[in-house]
């Protein structure tokens, strides 16, 4: 019993080290501690104690990564798609961005003209080529055509 208590200890130790560098979501808390050879029952025990005690919040992960990526200049699609990947629930992701007041189409804009400067492209390759940045960046296709009317 007595290395247990041990085992558990070391667990929470190593998932409180990994919280302390940056918040992360469960799936990748779990992901990390399987890596370090914990059994999956310590672990859920574990993740399930650091919830309890609000050191692990699927939410504050989520709220970190959108304001990270914001600010990076980043589109909803990528942000979205990114939290997937990271194993955050749907619903979840959808209930922050339901309460985010962001102007997307303010922020492309301001993305588009720190890469390519103040003026309009009147070509249609100088266009595709702003219209894929932008794209690639998170932006969804109808946003960026609007960008250009």
């Amino acid at each position: 019993m007595r290395t247990k208590d041990k085992t558990t200890r070391s667990i929470r130790v190593v998932a409180m080290d990994l919280l302390a560098r940056r918040e992360h979501s469960v799936y990748e808390l779990t992901r990390k501690l399987k890596q370090r050879d914990f059994e999956n029952d310590e672990i859920d025990a574990a993740i399930a104690a650091l919830q309890q005690d609000n050191l692990q919040s699927d939410s504050r992960f989520i709220e970190s990564i959108v304001n990270y990526r914001i600010n990076a200049g980043f589109g909803p699609i990528k942000i979205r798609y990114e939290l997937r990947q990271k194993g955050v629930s749907e619903g979840l992701v959808d209930d922050y961005f339901s309460g985010l007041d962001i102007d997307w189409q303010s922020s492309m804009a301001g993305q588009r003209i720190k890469k390519f400067g103040d003026s309009l492209p009147v070509d249609y390759k100088e266009k595709m080529k702003q219209a894929r940045f932008l794209q690639n960046r998170g932006f969804s296709p109808e946003s960026v055509m609007r960008l250009f009317r």
